[in-house]
This record gives C-alpha cells, structure tokens and sequence, in this order.
C-alpha cells in the first residue's frame, strides 16, 4: 500500500462564511416575520431551512494556530490538510485533526548498551525533530510522538554498538573522542527510521557518555594505563628524534668527534634526561686531580 502524502485542502476564509452564516440567520427570520404577518405556516415551515443549514455550517469553523496543521477527513478518507494559520471554514462534516508542527525535543533515558568492544556503557541523546508530512503522521503510525522515542532509543543502541567508547589512535572514531561524526551518523539512522513518520529530524547528539557503575573504576585506571604508555611512547619517540639530530649535528658541524661507544654513552645519557619523569640532575665532569 502507497503511503498517504500531504496536500492542501478546500477551505474558504471563516469570516467570510460568517456572512453568509449571517445571511441564513436573516433569511431564517425574513421567513418567520412574513409568515407570521401573513398567517402562513407553510412561509413558516421554509424558516427551517435556512435555520437547520445555519447549525450544521457551524461545525465547519477551525482556527490554525502558527506552525500547526489541521488533518482533514472526510468520512473515513483522507481529504487534505490546512497548514495555513488563520480563522478558516470547510465542509462540516470533515474530522479535523490537530498535528503541531513545531519543533520537538526528545530526551532519551540512560540506556545500558555494549560499545564496539563489548564494554557496557551508559549513554543518552537529545533528539530535535519536527513533523514536516502530518498526513503520513497521522495515518501511517499509530502515534508519532511515541514512535520517535522508540526509533530514538532503537538508534542510539545501534549506533553505540558501531564504535569503541574511547580511542587512544586518532585516525579511529570513538563514542568520546568524535563527537560530531557520531553525531551525524546518529542523525542518519534516525532520519532513515524516521521518514515513514513524516518527520524530520534537525541534530541528534549525545547528553550523557559514561561506563557502566559495575566497570567505571576497572576501565578508569585501564584509560590512565593506556593513557600513560600512549604518553610514553610519544615521548620516546620525540627523544630518538633529539638524540638523532644531536648526534648529527655535532657530526656535520666537526664540534668533536665521537667514537661508536661515546656515541653509545652520550645517546643513554640523553635518553635518560629526556625519557625520565623526573628533573634530570647532572654531574658534571670537571676531568681527574692527578694525571
């Protein structure tokens, strides 16, 4: 079965039907007088007329507030939607359904999910979502508010389970550590669920990041042991990189001339000073008292 899309409805300006609901209520009394004057209850009996068509024209009279939509059917079919706010009237005898078109924020719970790795996770989102189709909100779900929660949390599971909570390499995305491509992909999955609703969704993003209470303490001191050998291995790095252009330099530039084991005495003396985590204290050799 086709999906019901959204399209505009017959409606006619309501102060304009005010005057003609108007001109019922004078024909309705023009009726009564001349037929009271005249003695004749058949003029009278017509008076019905205008005065039964006066009652049922009232049930044809909506307002639509900005940024609403008012869903119109018409015994059991689908016969358009008033998007345009304002004091308006159609057919009376159409259900006219409210749907807000304004912009809607979802807060989703703390759900307890697995990231990449398998490590249990506490993670929440924002969802910020409008209906921009209320005739597939309205016919194509049972309710669209309670879809989009149940979506929301069916996404941000899915999404979880596609990247690690944290990541010490920067060329790999990580729940913490990416923010914004999270973000999108997200934003994404939600849309993909969320199009059969005929809704839209703006940003979706996570409020709340946090291990499992029962790991929290285990996978802190786990992050500051990667941390560290991350740190270490930056700076062990940086130090072959000193003593290598020392080296050469004092080379190129004949400022002396070092043998293979003073080469090898001065690279530990200055993988020392700069590796350790501590101030290096020098001694300085001043040469021998007695030669």
């Amino acid at each position: 079965m086709d999906a019901i899309k959204e399209f505009k409805s017959w409606k006619l300006n309501g102060f304009v039907a005010l005057l003609l609901e108007a001109g019922l209520v004078y024909l309705t009394y023009q009726f009564i007088r001349t037929g009271l004057y005249e003695r004749d209850l058949t003029t009278i009996f017509w008076a019905i007329v205008p005065a039964l068509l006066f009652f049922l024209a009232m049930g044809g009279f909506f307002v639509v507030q900005p940024n609403e939509s008012r869903v119109l059917t018409f015994f059991g079919r689908y016969v358009g939607s008033v998007r345009d706010s304002g004091f308006w009237w159609t057919n009376p005898f159409t259900a006219k359904r409210r749907v807000s078109l304004r912009i809607h924020n979802f807060n989703s719970e703390r759900l307890k999910v697995n990231d990449l790795r398998g490590n249990p996770i506490e993670i929440a989102a924002v969802v910020v979502w409008r209906v921009i189709d209320s005739a597939r909100a309205t016919f194509d779900v049972e309710n669209y508010v309670g879809f989009v929660a149940i979506q929301s949390e069916t996404a941000i599971r899915t999404m979880a389970a596609l990247y690690p909570y944290d990541a010490h390499d920067e060329s790999k995305a990580s729940l913490r550590g990416s923010p914004k491509e999270v973000s999108e992909k997200l934003g994404a999955e939600l849309q993909a669920r969320l199009e059969i609703a005929g809704v839209e969704v703006s940003e979706a993003r996570i409020s709340h990041l946090a291990y499992a209470q029962e790991i929290a303490q285990a996978m802190l001191r786990r992050q500051q042991a990667e941390a560290i050998v991350a740190a270490r291995q930056k700076i062990v790095e940086g130090a072959v990189g000193m003593v290598e252009m020392a080296l050469k330099m004092l080379s190129e530039q004949h400022v002396i001339d070092l043998d293979e084991e003073k080469k090898a005495a001065m690279t530990n003396n200055l993988l020392v000073a700069l590796v350790s985590d501590r101030e290096a204290q020098p001694i300085i050799n001043t040469g021998t008292l007695y030669t």
